[in-house]
């Protein structure tokens, strides 16, 4: 995450900063009027290069540097800011290609914002240009328990403890071959999807605290897809999903393209 700001001149923490959501070309719908930013202020447009930024005004009081650090560490906190930025990039995707900025990209002025726009105009016009007409799906799989063979009950002498250490040893050898079975199908599958989409990323599984889910995530997969061609990319995912019972497929989206885009981020502004 990017953390850094600048604060206004006075006492430190003072001043408000700017709160980066995302690019967008200069040729898209205005920014949606109405939207709160970050800490509630309405979202607004800084143009430059044919580009135009969504940013809202961020107190530094909460959002300067040493704020962020501290805020950062508090899930409560990251939870609100996340869902409020996301709120914002969810709109703008919706209405057209969006290049998200990564959570907690703060500068110091609409001026600083205008010459990141500069700067990086070609790789942002670029990045637009491959996103324009396409969605990120994500697909997680999870194994299932009890979908991949048995193995056969262990026979043999030695009493009962000698008994109990075979059944363990024939439970375990189950178990590892089951979350073998379940690894090669998600690769299997992961390898179709991407096969399908114009491109595709695959993330580490989400812990099952986190994802919520009863047994281990075995894929963790996002993938861009043309939009005219999402009704063959969901008939795609329910034949895999018959095809490898060992897994059960979640699809999800569509999402802003978090995953296929290099975040404009904020300079390093205590030099």
């Amino acid at each position: 995450m990017s953390t850094t700001a600048e604060p206004a001149p006075g006492r430190p923490g003072d001043g408000t900063g700017v709160w980066l959501h995302g690019v967008v070309g200069g040729a898209s719908p205005a920014t949606p009027a109405g939207i709160p930013g970050i800490a509630g202020t309405p979202v607004r447009a800084v143009a430059a290069a044919g580009l135009v930024a969504v940013v809202s005004d961020a107190p530094l009081t909460e959002y300067g540097e040493e704020a962020l650090r501290r805020n950062l560490e508090d899930l409560a906190w990251l939870e609100r800011a996340a869902r409020a930025h996301h709120a914002v990039v969810d709109v703008l995707s919706r209405a057209g290609a969006v290049v998200p900025a990564r959570l907690a990209t703060v500068h110091r002025d609409d001026d600083r914002v205008a010459r990141v726009l500069v700067e990086r105009q070609d790789e942002l016009a670029s990045t637009l240009d491959r996103l324009t007409g396409r969605e990120e799906w994500g697909v997680k799989g999870y194994a299932v328990p009890g979908a991949t063979p048995r193995t056969e009950a262990p026979t043999g002498g030695g009493g009962a403890g000698a008994a109990y250490l075979r059944r363990r040893k024939a439970q375990l050898t189950a178990r590892e071959e089951g979350q073998r079975i379940a690894a090669d199908a998600a690769a299997t599958v992961h390898t179709a999807l991407a096969g399908y989409a114009a491109a595709a990323r695959r993330h580490a599984p989400q812990d099952r605290r986190l994802s919520g889910a009863p047994t281990a995530m075995v894929l963790n997969g996002a993938y861009l897809v043309d939009r005219e061609r999402l009704d063959g990319f969901a008939a795609l995912v329910r034949d895999l999903t018959d095809r490898h019972p060992e897994l059960r497929l979640e699809p999800t989206g569509p999402w802003p393209p978090y995953s296929f885009v290099a975040e404009p981020s904020a300079e390093p502004a205590w030099a």
